[in-house]
């Protein structure tokens, strides 16, 4: 026996016909994300869809923490739906979050952390970001250079440099995580981190710091290694 389709709900309980009557902010989370979705599978309705989502977490903050790899294993959905969802949690964060960024001073290591241990939070690889500033330290953007593996990350110094030149940015701020939670900086580490500052000499755009984050977090800066 099929699942009942969305033909199947009476038109005014349809979530567009709800959005257009009632306004976005008076929807449902279920209806939000079966609007996202779009559609159904053969057996399975957009609604049963949307609530196998949310049947995996305890509030729909913890979306926000959910990958591609993970979405694709909930029942119904796939990996056009799964990148659907991702990519409008991402708007949304752009639309509210970063807009702002330049008014984001990274001025202290505690700051900088404070900013970054979201992104890394529950991480299994490495993520490589640089964050980009103005010549007064105020954050331009950040940018995701590399994924790795659990213990090892390399990411060409020419693609950190490169989005330096197309922001116009006057320094840098490196920052990963150790999905192990220990923060001491590797041999890797500490030869990556000397080479790009010697880079930055040269291009006369400095690296001003390169935080290390796991259970707290060590600066490269506060520690006198840079």
């Amino acid at each position: 026996m099929s699942s009942r389709t969305i033909k199947d709900i009476p038109l005014e309980e349809r979530p567009r016909e709800r959005f257009l009557k009632y306004g976005v902010e008076n929807l449902s989370n279920n209806e939000l994300i079966s609007i996202i979705l779009n559609n159904g599978t053969k057996n399975m309705s957009v609604k049963e869809l949307s609530d196998n989502i949310l049947f995996k977490m305890n509030d729909i903050s913890e979306l926000k923490y959910m990958s591609l790899n993970k979405l694709k294993k909930i029942k119904g959905i796939g990996e056009v739906k799964a990148i659907k969802l991702l990519s409008s949690i991402e708007l949304g964060k752009r639309v509210y979050y970063e807009k702002n960024l330049p008014k984001i001073k990274m001025n202290s290591a505690d700051k900088i952390y404070e900013y970054m241990k979201i992104e890394m939070k529950d991480k299994k690889q490495e993520y490589f970001y640089a964050l980009y500033l103005d010549s007064k330290k105020n954050l331009i953007d950040k940018k995701l250079l590399f994924i790795g593996t659990i213990n090892k990350s390399v990411v060409h110094p020419r693609e950190i440099f490169k989005h330096a030149y197309l922001l116009s940015a006057a320094s840098i701020i490196c920052v990963h995580n150790h999905p192990s939670g220990d923060v001491s900086p590797s041999i890797e580490d500490i030869n990556f981190t000397k080479s790009l500052v010697e880079i930055g000499k040269l291009q006369g755009i400095n690296i001003v710091d390169h935080i290390i984050i796991g259970n707290n977090y060590y600066s490269f800066f506060e520690n006198g290694n840079i």
